[in-house]
């Protein structure tokens, strides 16, 4: 039934005459509140659907973020919740495919998370020594998806240390012993450790790492005392689940959160014509059908433009999407399409110089993967495994909803440290077996299980090399991914 109604809004959206309708209704007055007396018009159909449009594919990662927040650290009760703002939390384990809140999530690495609230004071971010050979990476991503810093293998080296994360209009000066000051552009941010997962019976090292990973309000760290608690905040509820029938209700809430910057000042001043933003209400289930088709309308053409980039913004490579969708304020440089187009791929990704992600639907030919209706391999030739300084992995997600794939042996990826227990081809290649079922005893090592139907596949480059062989530059490296292709 929700179905068939969404349809029948959608219909109407497409038979109303847009393009040439001058029609002002009075729903929203200069406050952005709903009231049919205030004599104010607002603004016309076409300009409702046009600044809509703009409001999705701008703050599809805003609302994605929010609702990840809202299940991970409000809603204790989401079945997804993990900790309260400034607790981390740690996993000791990889995310299997009861793991739902955010599409396209990494098997490889044990998870912590840790939601910051920055709004009273700063938080501390202290990390142990981590032995060498081993990666880790801790990502700051503030509430615009922007990944503002990173510390870890890479960036900081494996020594220990003490790093400062502040939010929005924070000047003060580092305090000693702080190794460094990473500044979110909003109060609430998410923080995520991963740690590398060498094998199965590594999982006590891990834990032992992430026991030495900890989050001090600054007061704490220099044995001062604590400013006075934030305001608490009643935040509007929010699913992953519901983003699409609630989108505008979700920015409206979510938008509160993220101050405006110079860059962002003259589209916020359109999207609160419209009734959203701080505050503003948008009673988006008080308006007439005829409003709500221009609105489910915008959102189906925003949908469409998303899609579009990242089936055509990156380079194909045999039938892998290759290019780099994430980065800080400066990388997206006020492009919310690809900012959008990185979220609905894979929220949360890392900048290409952390990881690079290959992605595909496709064999090396342009035909849809579908294991429903064939097997398939991916070979990587002699000596030609992805160049990196860490490590890689081929990860396998239901084609439909970007989530992985129960399966009988609880696998999920294909990774470098698997390679010790795979066989290899007579000429030194490496076949992985793409399908539903298993090929056999004797090939299940290198068995990627597939669902019943399309797939997604996404490889992870972990710290990929700058030397030639390479995948740097973005879409010009001298090491291209091999295409799938349909076994014989």
């Amino acid at each position: 039934m929700k179905k068939t109604r969404e349809i029948v809004i959608l219909a109407v959206a497409l038979a109303l005459p847009l393009a040439g309708c001058n029609k002002t209704p009075d729903f929203i007055n200069q406050a952005g509140i709903r009231d049919h007396n205030a004599g104010i018009a607002a603004p016309s159909l076409r300009d409702i659907k046009s600044i809509a449009e703009e409001a999705f594919v701008y703050g599809l990662p805003i609302v994605m973020n929010y609702a990840v927040m809202n299940e991970f650290s409000v809603n204790k009760n989401s079945g997804q919740y993990k900790a309260p703002f400034n607790v981390i939390s740690n996993q000791a384990r990889v995310f299997t495919y009861k793991d739902t809140a955010v599409v396209t999530p990494n098997s490889d690495t044990p998870y912590s998370m840790l939601w910051l609230d920055l709004r009273a004071e700063p938080m501390v971010i202290s990390v142990p020594a981590v032995p060498k050979g081993r990666y880790y990476s801790v990502q700051l991503v503030d509430g615009n998806t922007y990944n503002y810093g990173y510390i870890g293998t890479r960036t900081t080296g494996t020594e220990a240390g003490d790093y400062l994360v502040v939010g929005p209009g924070w000047n003060g000066v580092k305090p000693p012993g702080i190794r460094g000051v990473f500044q979110s552009s909003t109060p609430f941010s998410l923080t995520i450790f991963r740690t590398q997962l060498l094998n199965a019976g590594d999982m006590p090292n891990v834990v032992k790492l992430q026991g030495g990973y900890r989050a001090r309000p600054l007061s704490a760290f220099l044995n001062q005392p604590a400013p006075p608690p934030p305001p608490k905040i009643d935040f509007v509820p929010a699913t992953t689940s519901g983003i699409k029938e609630n989108f505008f209700e979700y920015l409206d809430a979510a938008l509160q959160f993220v101050p405006e910057t110079p860059d962002t000042k003259a589209l916020r001043a359109r999207i609160a014509r419209i009734g959203i933003g701080p505050g503003k209400s948008f009673f988006f289930k008080d308006l007439s059908l005829e409003h709500k088709a221009a609105l489910a309308l915008a959102m189906k053409e925003g949908d469409d433009k998303i899609e579009k980039f990242l089936n055509g913004g990156m380079k194909d490579i045999n039938g892998w999407k290759v290019g780099a969708l994430f980065g800080d304020a400066t990388f997206f440089h006020g492009n919310w399409l690809m900012r959008a187009a990185a979220a609905k791929g894979g929220i949360y990704g890392n900048d290409g110089v952390e990881a690079m992600y290959p992605m595909t639907r496709v064999t090396a030919s342009g035909e849809t993967i579908d294991t429903g209706r064939h097997n398939y391999t991916l070979t990587f030739p002699p000596g030609q495994l992805p160049p990196v300084n860490a490590f890689w992995s081929v990860t396998m997600y239901d084609g439909k909803s970007q989530l992985l794939i129960r399966n009988p042996i609880n696998r999920y990826l294909i990774n470098s440290p698997m390679l010790p227990g795979m066989r290899k081809n007579p000429d030194g290649s490496l076949s992985i077996f793409i399908r539903k079922e298993s090929p056999g005893a004797d090939k299940e090592a290198n068995w990627l299980p597939a669902p019943d139907g399309p797939v997604y596949l996404v490889m992870r480059l972990y710290w990929p090399r700058k030397e030639s062989p390479s995948i740097l530059p973005p879409g010009q490296g001298t090491w291209r991914p091999p295409g799938v292709a349909v076994a014989p």
